[in-house]
């Protein structure tokens, strides 16, 4: 066994080498801070406007930021001794030279306003980006309109957006204070024009303008018109318009701002004209901060015990939960549920415990009462039957009067609120699906069929298109990216888990994935380029459960939030949340 204490010989086939690498130069930027405060081999001094001098090693300097690289090395300072830099503070510049040579700094409310500026024109990005952690950490309404403007001169982007975002998510705070007053015209502007706006009503944003513009009324009030352009006055109360804003000084004597009084004024009259089209434009579209909030609404239907539901309850994705709306006037199954003009639903039609129904019953998203009313009647009783929304007209096809089954359809036009009948269909439908693709009407399957009708309404033809691969009745239908679904339904025998997808590019029906379940008289939504499938029936039990179908993964996922009531032949629908239950 060879000796453990002998020394071993090098290979004669590979040199001799050791690696070792110091551990840390922090010494020697202690050695290079000394002799620089004892102005030891210093090869340059910094002068300020002030009058302060800092010594230092032009090496050093150009190491640690690329503003002293480039003077030191590209420009005439290179042969100087004595440098002046201009509008930088003294005590700042001194700072930021410790901080090269000792790698620390303090930052604090006195001096972070002399660093930050400092410290970008000497391109210390670090300094600046501690400042910039600084500030968002004293982010509050006093000071948050100061940063932002501090954030914007310097091009510090993180914390301009950070501190934008507090304004909007706490304008009613921030408007109070003094800073609120000092914006400019272009500024305030952007603010109002936001549409990630987080206020309690539209009525503060007026107050605070009219705030604003009287602080300095001789040079603002001239811009008062492309403010209130950008306010939006038709979504204050009718009583604080004629109360509050009709009555201000300010805008009586503006005739462009009368204009848009007068067009929030007409924007009330014309709400309370049920499902009359109302022109939009962005004073009358609700502000949304993080973007619309879809939910999915489920109303009526028949329950376990074939107890017939007035009850109402929506769906949130971001949270997962399920919760209930408002109940119905009258309880309904197997009637049709849509969104017109962005701020009703209607339920049309359907069954009760009595007889087939013809009514119309709808809700105003945008009320404060958030109550179900009865509408209009269609012009036939029918359940069972499709229906569907193009351009402001809801259109009712097929069905049952609780005597036959129906081949007819009807439409009834929002603007005109008249209603019609069109062209029969070829096929009498009950219990058939209906989806809406490129203003076209696509009604599928029903009563055991798997044959599928197009309807054009310029032309108010009808028209066959491919049979599905399956009869299906009791199918819900719904419209994802340019393809219709048909999902689920049974044949009079069996009760589908399977789906089919119809493309017109193609013409053809193809069978995707089935669903996790059997599902017949489901309802159907899209959310989110989401297709949710919501309750129905089994064939045996009447289900609670949801889930969902991604085109991108080609793939459907169970929802773990059932409904609070098991339901199937209920109306399903995704509406806007931000609309929706105010009181609820």
């Amino acid at each position: 066994m060879q000796n453990m204490n002998q020394i071993l010989e090098p290979s004669r086939c590979e040199p001799a080498r050791y690696d070792y690498k110091k551990s840390s130069y922090a010494e020697i930027y202690d050695v290079l801070q000394s002799l620089r405060q004892d102005e030891i081999l210093c090869d340059i001094k910094l002068e300020t406007d002030d009058g302060g001098f800092i010594f230092g090693h032009k090496v050093v300097l150009a190491s640690a930021s690329p503003y002293f690289h480039a003077m030191f090395t590209n420009f005439s300072e290179k042969n100087q001794d004595l440098v002046t830099i201009r509008q930088l503070d003294y005590s700042a510049l001194q700072l930021l030279i410790d901080f090269v040579y000792s790698g620390k700094i303090s930052i604090t409310e006195k001096n972070v306003q002399i660093l930050l500026p400092a410290s970008n024109l000497l391109q210390l990005q670090e300094v600046k980006n501690a400042c910039c952690d600084f500030l968002q950490a004293q982010l509050c309404p006093t000071n948050v309109i100061g940063i932002n403007l501090l954030a914007d001169l310097h091009g510090c982007m993180q914390l301009s957006t950070s501190s934008e975002l507090y304004i909007q998510q706490h304008f009613s705070d921030v408007v109070e204070e003094e800073e609120f007053l000092s914006l400019s015209s272009e500024q305030i502007v952007k603010l109002i024009s936001s549409d990630e706006l987080t206020v309690p009503s539209e009525e503060k944003i007026f107050e605070s303008v009219i705030r604003w513009v009287k602080h300095d009324l001789d040079s603002r009030k001239r811009i008062l018109p492309q403010l209130i352009e950008h306010m939006h006055l038709p979504l204050t109360s009718k009583g604080y318009i004629l109360k509050n804003v009709v009555d201000e000084p300010l805008l009586n004597n503006c005739f462009k701002c009368k204009d848009y009084v007068l067009e929030a004024l007409r924007f009330h009259l014309l709400k309370s004209e049920e499902l009359i089209p109302i022109p939009h434009n962005i004073r009358t579209k609700p502000r949304q901060p993080g973007g619309t909030h879809k939910v999915i609404l489920v109303v009526g239907g028949l329950g376990i015990n074939r107890n017939i539901l007035n009850s109402t309850e929506w769906y949130d994705p971001k949270i997962n939960k399920w919760q209930y709306g408002p109940k119905m006037i009258t309880p309904r199954y197997a009637g049709g549920l849509v969104v017109v003009n962005d701020n009703f639903v209607l339920g049309l039609g359907g069954s009760n415990s009595k007889s087939t129904l013809q009514s119309i019953d709808g809700i105003d998203l945008t009320s404060e009462s958030s109550r179900w009313r009865p509408t209009y009647d269609m012009l036939v009783e029918r359940r069972w039957f499709g229906v569907g929304v193009i351009n402001n007209c809801i259109y009712a096809v097929g069905g049952h009067d609780g005597n036959s089954y129906l081949n007819s359809a009807e439409v009834f036009d929002c603007r005109t609120r008249k209603c019609h009948t069109i062209s029969n269909m070829f096929t009498k439908r009950f219990g058939h699906g209906l989806g809406v693709l490129n203003n076209l009407l696509y009604v599928v399957g029903g009563q055991f069929e798997k044959s599928v009708e197009c309807y054009h309404p310029s032309l108010d033809k009808w028209t066959p298109i491919a049979d599905m691969c399956v009869r299906r009745s009791a199918v819900g239908v719904g419209v994802v990216d340019d393809v219709l679904y048909a999902v689920g339904g049974c044949d009079g025998h069996q009760v589908w888990s399977s789906v089919e997808a119809y493309s017109p590019s193609t013409g053809v029906w193809t069978n995707i994935p089935d669903m996790h379940l059997c599902r017949r008289s489901a309802g159907v939504a899209v959310l989110d380029g989401l297709l949710y499938v919501v309750g129905g029936q089994d064939g045996a039990s009447v289900l609670d459960s949801v889930e969902y179908y991604n085109p991108n993964t080609n793939k459907w996922t169970m929802v773990t939030a059932s409904m609070n009531v098991a339901r199937r032949y209920a109306g399903v629908v995704a509406i806007d949340r931000s609309r929706y239950f105010k009181t609820c």
